[in-house]
């Protein structure tokens, strides 16, 4: 494994010159470096298989904190707001990471597959797991192919496939394959959290929720908690805030104007809200973040 791990770290490199996140010729796949150590960060982990190579990152979800290094792997099934904080990083070594979005046809087809198709224990959104000698491996072969063009179409999908079908394969796969076993619960707690970021601004009525994913509102509730940690109404008021914040920061909207944006009708509320979420009023949070992104800059 420290041979593969080594080797990742150097194909990384190669490809991530400058910090900050690089997408590559292969859609699902992305590069983050970064040659200092963060602060807690906000953000909406994606449906998709996370690899540190360099480096190492604590990721916390509601109550739980996970250290994650190469020795590790995360998967998020769903779209999760997590804080993420750089934990290991320096410009002679810096913080290397994958990300490889997590497609939901592979999930099904493999399960379709696999020897248990039957509706089972519903877990939480985000998992860590130790990684393998053949997890990397086949990740190992899929960058490689940057270095291919010309063999990527037809071999990118079969590594990914392979890729998704280790994780399965690994100690807590059951709890990830449920999110693609059509009629789970963790399948419709799946379609909720689409709609939720999809209609995001909008009122949420958790009865109509519950009746579009085929529950009944107590049953609802206690799976979608289950899965994210937080009720419904937390999850949107989350999901809400972090738009706001994109907001204000990349496309210069005033706080006001982002609170009605994103569905709020009370900015005073937003304003409370948003600093019990951040740790700072909305403005002063936008300038603070801008004056990191100066000096890092």
């Amino acid at each position: 494994m420290n041979q593969l791990i080594a080797d990742l770290v150097r194909q990384i490199a190669r490809h991530a010159l400058r910090d900050g996140l690089h997408q590559t010729a292969i859609p699902e796949l992305c590069f983050r470096r970064a040659s200092a150590e963060s602060e807690p960060t906000h953000t909406l982990n994606m449906p998709s298989l996370y690899i540190i190579a360099q480096g190492s990152k604590t990721v916390t979800f509601v109550e739980e904190s996970h250290l994650c290094d190469s020795a590790k792997y995360m998967v998020a099934s769903v779209h999760l707001p997590v804080i993420g904080r750089i934990t290991q990083a320096s410009p002679q070594s810096p913080y290397l990471s994958l990300q490889l979005a997590l497609s939901p046809d592979v999930l099904v087809d493999i399960s379709r597959k696999s020897s248990s198709q039957k509706r089972g224990e519903t877990g939480r959104g985000v998992l860590v797991n130790p990684s393998s000698s053949s997890l990397l491996d086949a990740i190992l072969r899929l960058v490689n192919l940057l270095d291919s063009p010309t063999d990527m179409e037809i071999l990118a999908p079969l590594y990914i496939r392979e890729i998704f079908y280790r994780v399965l394969q690994g100690e807590q796969g059951a709890l990830i394959r449920q999110f693609a076993v059509i009629g789970s619960y963790a399948q419709g707690i799946s379609n909720a959290i689409h709609m939720i970021n999809r209609d995001y601004s909008k009122p949420l009525v958790i009865e109509a929720l519950a009746n579009k994913v085929s529950m009944n509102p107590t049953t609802f509730h206690k799976h979608f908690k289950r899965v994210t940690g937080m009720s419904p109404l937390q999850y949107q008021k989350v999901i809400r805030l972090q738009s706001a914040r994109r907001l204000m920061l990349t496309e210069g909207f005033d706080a006001a104007s982002a609170a009605f944006r994103v569905g709020y009708e009370s900015p005073s509320q937003f304003n409370r809200e948003y600093a019990r979420l951040f740790g700072r009023p909305p403005m002063r949070d936008i300038n603070y973040l801008r004056d990191i992104e100066f000096n890092n800059g």
